[in-house]
């Protein structure tokens, strides 16, 4: 795989990042470990995780995926220099006081966060600092439309510019990003830091996959001419494109039994529990068989050849599960099968955003 970089920033990567989110829920720190090996065996050198992971967010397990990496890391010497890795700091609460009390994002949070990464994951160093969701109060997580009346926001984007700032200057951090953003947002960030000569962000974090391309309806320009690179995540729609729940007589993504949806009750209720998501993911599921495609080849071929995206991450909770997503790459795919994709976007939307 040739490497990409991230933005105007001095990072190369590969275009598959190793999502992490499962780790300490659903994928014990043993199998991580050999997820990791492995990873790292196939060549990938892009490595995602966040503050609030695992997912689903319990106040238990707050912290515990940069533990298990940190961990990997002081198991593995030399690792670390070999990998670009990139962590979040949570925007406001969202109903998770362990993770941060109130409605805001001081610039104390970001550096306490910061700092308390830095401890987990056994390191000096972030490569890339995002943070998770905005501030501001914004559609994001299933939500259609922005409501001014909700607005919220007791930091400003300049302000959480100057204190990532700091923490590029001090050496803590390389490079900064932003996830779950708006086109406003990402202009605004880039503005700032132009007119104020702040770090500049090198990436968006946001969803895109076949049942959830809303990157396309405008962000995919600003980022293009703004020269920030998308991280693509969701590529498998929470599971939605590996076929897995097309079962017939079923009415929505309740089977297997044990499968990553029915852990995720908040989940199930926002984007990638709808009817309609479920039943676009089936038709493009059926356009993959019909194309002696598997449904995983077909949804991430689509994300790995898109122009959009950078580096597509991909999360899995088992070494067979990395091997079928890594070895899906390479894979094209026609002009008739980008065509009927296109169709059935055209007819279904968006259903997942």
């Amino acid at each position: 795989m040739n490497k990409v970089q991230l933005g105007a920033s001095d990072l190369y990567v590969t275009p598959i990042c190793l999502g992490t989110m499962t780790f300490g829920e659903q994928v014990d720190e043993a199998t991580a470990h050999a997820i990791l090996d492995r990873s790292m065996e196939r060549g990938i050198n892009f490595l995602d995780t966040a503050e609030m992971y695992a997912v689903p967010a319990r106040e238990e397990t707050f912290g515990v995926t940069e533990k298990i990496i940190g961990n990997w890391f002081a198991r593995h010497p030399g690792a670390r220099e070999k990998l670009v890795l990139a962590t979040k700091v949570a925007g406001p609460s969202r109903g998770m006081p362990w993770v941060r009390e109130g409605s805001g994002m001081t610039a104390e949070d970001i550096l306490a966060s910061c700092e308390a990464s830095l401890r987990r994951l056994q390191t000096d160093v972030i490569d890339l600092y995002q943070i998770h969701w905005p501030e501001r109060s914004v559609p994001a997580f299933g939500a259609m439309y922005y409501e001014p009346g909700k607005e919220r926001s007791t930091t400003s984007i300049h302000e959480q510019l100057e204190v990532l700032g700091a923490l590029v200057k001090q050496g803590k951090v390389r490079a900064i990003g932003l996830s779950n953003e708006t086109p406003y947002g990402v202009h605004e960030f880039v503005r700032l830091a132009g007119q104020h000569g702040l770090p500049s962000v090198a990436t968006v974090q946001n969803p895109y996959c076949l049942i959830n391309r809303t990157a396309e309806n405008g962000l995919d320009e600003t980022m293009h001419r703004l020269g920030v690179s998308l991280l693509a995540y969701s590529p498998l729609g929470f599971g939605l494109l590996t076929g897995k729940y097309d079962v017939a007589g079923t009415d929505g993504p309740d089977t297997p039994h044990g499968a990553r949806i029915a852990r995720y009750e908040s989940v199930r209720k926002q984007r990638w529990g709808r009817p309609e998501a479920l039943a676009a993911a089936r038709r493009y599921n059926a356009l993959a068989r019909q194309n002696d495609l598997t449904p995983t080849q077909l949804a991430l071929a689509f994300c790995y050849t898109k122009w959009q995206v950078a580096s597509t991450i991909i999360g899995v909770t088992s070494v067979a599960q990395l091997d079928e997503d890594i070895n899906a790459f390479g894979t094209n795919l026609s002009p008739e099968v980008l065509s009927e994709i296109d169709k059935i976007r055209w007819e279904t939307r968006d259903p997942a955003l």
